[in-house]
């Protein structure tokens, strides 16, 4: 009796070593989903052109949730919500991890929509960037809609007036893209949002973005890809000054 009693203790002091383990990364992401009562989240990073899984957890009736990861720098991260529901598409949030602590707050409805992200500087200015994003991104679903109804209606003025409407609309979101870099030139989500956004962008407004960004972004990660994008476009079009995108062409008057 006394030898089941000292293996009862020592089972349990082994199980509460275990359950007590915390997980290692100098990145916590914290945060709540409202509405959510099941599913499984994951905390997901780009590696070596894989969208690769560093953490996740499984939500069974409690809508907070902790995940971890470990970075050497500022690095675009994923949160991605499974619902077990078996649609096809599920939702997925980026946001840039940071060391420190995130915070994600977000409902089950509109996943990525109504996230609310806080965090380090690249984080707050990436949201930021979104949120004036969206409503270029909105404006440009109302002239879709609008081209749609000119069209059944054969109306060429309407159209025209349209066609020159959108292309106001993209130098404009080029011009906020590109001057946003600039302003952030020592954050690493200048070198991301250019790439991700204005890839296309006459090279010139590219050049600007390079040479305004701090040393010590221009080491980093994103910084390296857009330096080396930048070369490879000025490659391309020394070889062939005709292959430029229809979208930079619209910018060229700048």
């Amino acid at each position: 009796m006394k030898n089941l009693v000292i293996y009862i203790s020592v089972v349990l002091f082994i199980a509460a070593c275990t359950s007590s383990k915390k997980k290692e990364g100098n990145v916590t992401v914290t945060g709540t989903i409202k509405g959510l009562k099941q599913g499984t989240l994951y905390l997901q990073k780009i590696e070596d052109s894989t969208l690769t899984t560093v953490d996740s957890l499984i939500v069974d009736g409690d809508p907070n949730f902790t995940l971890y990861s470990t970075i050497t720098e500022p690095e675009i991260h994923y949160l991605y919500l499974d619902k077990n529901d078996n649609a096809p598409h599920n939702d997925r949030i980026d946001f840039f991890a940071e060391k420190g602590t995130i915070n994600i707050v977000t409902t089950l409805n509109d996943f990525e929509r109504d996230a609310k992200i806080t965090g380090g500087k690249n984080t707050n200015q990436l949201q930021e960037y979104k949120a004036i994003l969206r409503r270029f991104n909105d404006r440009n679903l109302r002239l879709i809609k609008e081209n749609y109804e000119a069209q059944k209606q054969n109306d060429q003025i309407k159209l025209m007036a349209l066609e020159k409407e959108y292309k106001k609309l993209i130098k404009s979101k080029y011009l906020y893209t590109i001057n946003f870099a600039v302003n952030n030139k020592d954050l690493e989500v200048a070198p991301y949002v250019t790439l991700l956004e204005v890839f296309d962008a006459n090279v010139k407004y590219l050049d600007t973005v390079v040479d305004k960004l701090t040393p010590k972004v221009k080491k980093s990660m994103y910084g390296k890809q857009l330096i080396d994008f930048v070369a490879e476009r000025k490659a391309i079009e020394k070889k062939q000054p005709e292959a430029k995108d229809k979208v930079v062409d619209t910018l060229q008057s700048m």
